[in-house]
């Protein structure tokens, strides 16, 4: 599901809100895919970029971010 309004999630050390998680991205968050019965979101947009939501493992509740430019440039 695509949520327009953010919905704050936590791991096992952090808990990130909209304002934690601009700071951490540098940008403006725009919106964010949940998956059914899912905490964490799998990706969120923001207004520069898309930024995939990735697990470290299985056992632990660790995310890291991969920022990945939405219009990058071509020359």
């Amino acid at each position: 599901m695509i949520l327009c309004t953010w919905k704050s999630f936590s791991t096992d050390t952090d808990t990130y809100t909209l304002e934690a998680f601009e700071e951490v991205i540098d940008d403006k968050f725009e919106a964010m895919m949940m998956r059914k019965n899912e905490e964490i979101p799998t990706v969120i947009w923001t207004v520069n970029y898309v930024v995939i939501v990735k697990r470290l493992s299985r056992i632990t509740n660790e995310v890291y971010f991969e920022k990945i430019p939405r219009n990058p440039v071509c020359e």
